[in-house]
């Protein structure tokens, strides 16, 4: 069947959920500001920039509108044409995680190696490997929907098929992306009824698992120990980003010390664009910056997961599953990213979802809220009686 009948039914921008819409939309454009915000010193002196200070502002701004336009392409897709496609999307997305790890292929930046290099930008396959793991999981709980409480054909096809995954991602090595992605998956079998016994065995045995991979790398052993103590004497080791973005939190104070005021982003504290966004907004707009990107964050995953309750009471339980496993996405990924910049977790290569400069994650956070809008909007055609 082609995909343009899939599409013959466009959205009308009245019947999308602004509670949902207009979050996402406050949430992207602090986070334009507060990318500049933060890049502005990092941009000036760097030869790799051409010393111009808008070097990731303009970026940015870029990928969020190719984000936003790819975004709108996906919400004219149905749900049902997501979920034949998804297989197929989770396959591709494996080929690419493959592809990163091979020498002379994937681009290795501080001894990680997370990128394939097209052209002028670098794409980022861990990023879209969220979205293709929430299509996936949806389309697997459904289909074994009556199977679900056997371990041998409900839950063993995908733990075999996350370790595969797991694998790939920890070769490069990218740790956080591993977390998410399984976070997502079993996430999403709970929700569709696993089996609640094996559910707190597979918990047991993560757990497990992710302090066996700690212990046994020195470089992530080294993260949770500066994370115990980011201020023992050694300056310029372990513990330099954190102790840096503590003293961020600490000089914002209540209401910050202006927006473009941060010290700690004049080439103290690293990455302050990216993974220690939320830093720099403690700096520059205190207690009260904060709390309003906590509010919105914890608003937009509530509206996934009430879009994603709503699907499943008309009986659309794949988009009832996608929904909320974008919504377990962005929600746990938001809070590592910033339990990290408040010191309550060990040090992770997470961004901040919506907000932190990098294109692959932009991009694939705008698909993921699209599809999430057209479950929306079928919802809500379903509700008038109308075809979805």
């Amino acid at each position: 069947m082609s995909v343009y009948r899939y599409a013959r039914a466009p959205a009308q921008p009245a019947d999308i959920d602004s509670l949902l819409a207009w979050p996402v939309l406050v949430l992207l454009l602090i986070g334009l500001v507060m990318v500049y915000s933060a890049s502005i010193a990092t941009a000036g002196g760097s030869r790799f920039t051409g010393h111009q200070e808008t070097y990731f502002l303009v970026r940015h701004a870029v990928f969020l509108s190719i984000g936003l336009i790819a975004g709108a392409v996906a919400f004219q897709l149905p749900l049902r044409a997501w979920q034949q496609f998804a297989p197929w999307v989770f396959l591709a997305g494996g080929l690419l995680l493959i592809l990163v790890i091979v020498p002379h292929i994937g681009r290795e930046v501080n001894g990680a190696r997370r990128w394939l290099p097209l052209g002028p930008v670098n794409l980022q396959p861990s990023e879209f490997m969220k979205l293709f793991a929430v299509l996936y999981a949806a389309d697997y709980t459904v289909r074994k929907l009556e199977d679900l409480g056997s371990f041998k054909r409900g839950f063993l096809p995908m733990a075999m098929v996350m370790l595969l995954v797991g694998f790939l991602l920890l070769r490069e090595p990218d740790f956080g992306a591993f977390v998410v992605i399984v976070a997502i998956a079993f996430g999403i079998l709970f929700l569709g009824g696993i089996n609640l016994r094996l559910f707190l065995l597979l918990a047991l045995v993560l757990v497990i698992g992710f302090v066996a991979l700690v212990w046994l790398s020195p470089y992530r052993r080294a993260r949770m120990f500066s994370f115990m103590d980011p201020f023992e004497n050694d300056p310029f080791g372990k513990g330099y980003q954190l102790s840096h973005a503590l003293i961020a939190f600490g000089r914002g104070e209540w209401a910050g010390v202006g927006l473009g005021a941060s010290v700690e982003k004049l080439f103290y504290l690293p990455e302050p664009h990216t993974d220690f966004l939320l830093a720099v907004i403690a700096e520059e707009l205190g207690f009260a910056g904060v709390a309003v990107v906590v509010l919105l964050f914890l608003l937009v995953v509530q509206r996934l997961f009430a879009i994603g309750r709503q699907a499943i009471t008309l009986g659309r339980v794949y988009s009832g599953m996608v929904a909320q496993g974008v919504g377990i996405w962005l929600g746990v990924q938001a809070f590592i990213n910033m339990g990290v910049n408040m010191g309550l977790l060990p040090t992770k290569g997470l961004t901040l979802p919506l907000m932190s400069f990098g294109g692959s994650g932009i991009v694939a956070n705008c698909i993921a809220l699209g599809i999430v809008l057209r479950v929306d909007w079928e919802n809500r055609q379903l509700m008038k009686g109308l075809p979805a």
